[in-house]
């Protein structure tokens, strides 16, 4: 698995904070860093694979790693990032506390992608721009960078809690996050449109929006990264897998599966063999 290593992305200096765009990121092989990340996701659509756990990326959605996590990107189109790397919460020479306004593992679950509007998404690159540094280090640029880094997080935290909001932006977000624990569920969309107070052309337009795919292509995603994650992981017959994940003929999800990784679901099973 390949490391990274913060020698290589950080400036000389007590800085504990670097800025990398991707502008666009490509996909990447599984791998880990010595420091912690912010990703920052401005465009496109991709799957991020977080501890073996395939998440699908859109614009908006914020994912926080750390030191020990293992993750990769693939599937990627047009996916432009921003990661704000930082050497831990405690490398801070002006803050404390950090970790409070971090996500926090409770009960071996951590919520390590959350999701923001576009609005939020513009202010919280705004400060991400005016926290890039030059190489030539001085304890007021560190003072400012991290005053800046602290800003960038409650603006994230706010964005995060404002998802309770009644605009069309936060309900569509709501929506996204129902499907990716209800994927396996018979989807209506017309009432899932009435459900989160949606017009289903409305629901329609921001979904291609937001992920790039229409309402059922993403939720075939949603279900073929799941079967994939299955088929990798556990020892369920195929069969029992595509039931397991939505879908009520077992043909028609090894045609879907070619179609979306190039391989069939044996293949794909030999494959980690």
């Amino acid at each position: 698995m390949t490391i990274l290593h913060s020698a290589d992305f950080f400036p000389e200096g007590d800085y504990a904070i670097a800025i990398e765009p991707r502008v666009p990121q490509q996909a990447f092989p599984e791998h880990h860093h010595d420091f912690h990340e912010i990703v920052l996701v401005e465009q496109g659509s991709g799957i991020h694979v977080f501890n073996g756990q395939p998440q699908t990326l859109c614009a908006g959605c914020v994912c926080f790693v750390r030191d020990h996590d293992r993750h990769l990107y693939e599937q990627t189109d047009n996916l432009c990032l921003t990661n704000v790397l930082y050497r831990s919460p405690a490398a801070f020479r002006f803050l404390s506390g950090l970790q409070a306004l971090l996500p926090n593992e409770e009960a071996g679950n951590y919520a390590s992608h959350w999701r923001i509007n576009n609005k939020a998404m513009t202010q919280a690159l705004d400060v991400v721009a005016k926290m890039r540094q030059d190489e030539s280090w001085s304890l007021e640029k560190q003072a400012r960078q991290e005053q800046l880094f602290l800003q960038l997080l409650v603006l994230l935290r706010e964005a995060c809690r404002n998802e309770q909001a009644q605009d069309q932006e936060a309900r569509l977000h709501r929506l996204l996050d129902w499907l990716n624990e209800h994927y396996s569920e018979e989807i209506m969309w017309e009432a899932l449109a009435d459900r989160f107070s949606l017009s289903l052309r409305t629901l329609h337009r921001q979904m291609k929006q937001q992920t790039g795919s229409t309402p059922q292509r993403y939720l075939n995603r949603l279900r073929l990264l799941q079967a994939r994650h299955l088929l990798r992981h556990s020892d369920l017959r195929i069969t029992d897998i595509a039931f397991q994940c939505g879908f009520g003929d077992s043909n028609h999800f090894s045609t879907l599966f070619r179609r979306e990784f190039g391989c069939a679901p044996r293949a794909e099973r030999q494959q980690m063999m």
